[in-house]
């Protein structure tokens, strides 16, 4: 007899270790810096540009700006809370170990590489990960309007208490993404969706969907 499926494995996502931080100031935060051990409060500005830059061991507290700009750049150990960004463009940085609370509109993160990342508590508008990499990755108490994971390389991703407008899978690969904690208004790719686990519920909602995308027709 086959053996009965594993379960599937939950993000590993351990707490963050900041230690002793310096306090610093915004002036810091400037395209291809190499920051370490240092803490930001209520930073309010226009634009942010941190792209090429590096955080290792960074806190922000209070962080407002209508572009923020992370591409290529690289985030260790770093937390950003109560953040309200109108346009984050992070396209292929890498994240490792990090949190993030607050809000977020036009996310583009396309060819990242995320690590042990956890949102809480976030307001996200359209969330660009295509093509990105994304391992041991978390979204808890969060509203998406859009994410969108075509072509992305998903392994132990979780959402829980989670709304999703609308969720994009196709042609992604993936592994130990699980659903289940998730209100899904809409998904594009259904039949990309192996490798997912999802609940009895949402399988009586995706059914007729699938159904369509299979061609095929139901008659009583």
């Amino acid at each position: 007899m086959p053996s009965a499926r594993a379960s599937v494995t939950p993000p590993q996502i351990g707490p963050l270790r900041f230690g002793d931080l310096e306090s610093a100031t915004s002036a810091d935060l400037v395209r291809n810096a190499d920051l370490e051990g240092a803490r930001y409060d209520d930073v309010v500005v226009s634009q942010l540009d941190l792209s090429g830059a590096r955080l290792d061991h960074v806190q922000v507290v209070g962080l407002s700006a209508d572009e923020a700009d992370l591409r290529g750049g690289r985030l260790i150990e770093v937390e950003l809370d109560r953040v309200d960004l109108t346009v984050v463009r992070a396209a292929r940085s890498d994240w490792r170990d990090v949190r993030v609370t607050g809000r977020i509109g036009s996310f583009e993160a396309y060819e990242a590489q995320w690590r042990s990342v956890h949102f809480v508590g976030c307001k996200l508008s359209f969330v660009n990960l295509r093509g990105a990499g994304l391992l041991d990755v978390a979204f808890t108490d969060c509203i998406i309007e859009e994410l969108d994971l075509l072509s992305a390389v998903v392994r132990r991703v979780g959402l829980t208490d989670t709304r999703v407008g609308h969720l994009s899978v196709r042609d992604s690969e993936l592994q130990d993404l699980d659903l289940r904690g998730a209100t899904l208004a809409s998904i594009d790719g259904v039949l990309h969706l192996r490798g997912a686990t999802i609940s009895p519920g949402q399988l009586d909602v995706l059914a007729p969907v699938m159904a369509e995308s299979l061609g095929l027709n139901i008659e009583a």
